[in-house]
């Protein structure tokens, strides 16, 4: 199993916001911060935006800021909208399986349950609990104080 980029920049970019509370947060320091591509990012962020994880504020001083409150927001919740189903097999997820086996093999249950289980774990895990309290991380992803 390989996380896509796609669902790293999403983490990131909660992450961020969530270490930058009340602060509305532009896409490059984003960028900067997590070592990312500004277009690549834009797309994330219209899709955080397109499902309630970010609001966006347009112009020049706009920028964007969470949606929701980072202890509603669980690492479950994001994955399954960026990742969809992970297609851990070609059994699994699949209308028409390739395998020879599939109807008679044990396997997709057993994987179908471990699926389940990894879903449930990064259920129990909100944006809160990956940036409170994380010193080395705010570091990295605290913008300075405006004066």
């Amino acid at each position: 199993m390989h996380l896509t980029i796609r669902t790293s920049l999403a983490m990131r970019t909660l992450m961020f916001c969530a270490a930058n509370p009340g602060r509305i947060v532009r896409r490059a320091e984003i960028a900067e911060a997590c070592g990312a591509s500004e277009n690549h990012l834009a797309q994330v962020i219209y899709l955080l935006a397109q499902h309630g994880f970010l609001h966006t504020i347009r112009g020049r001083a706009g920028g964007l800021t969470l949606a929701r409150a980072p202890e509603t927001i669980s690492v479950g919740e994001v994955f399954r909208q960026f990742e969809k189903v992970l297609p851990f097999s070609d059994c699994i997820g699949h209308e028409n399986p390739k395998c020879p086996l599939a109807g008679a093999c044990r396997l997709t249950c057993v994987l179908s349950s471990a699926l389940e289980q990894f879903y449930e774990t990064l259920d129990r895990s909100m944006i809160s609990d990956l940036v409170g309290g994380n010193l080395a991380l705010e570091e990295r992803l605290q913008l300075p104080i405006a004066c």
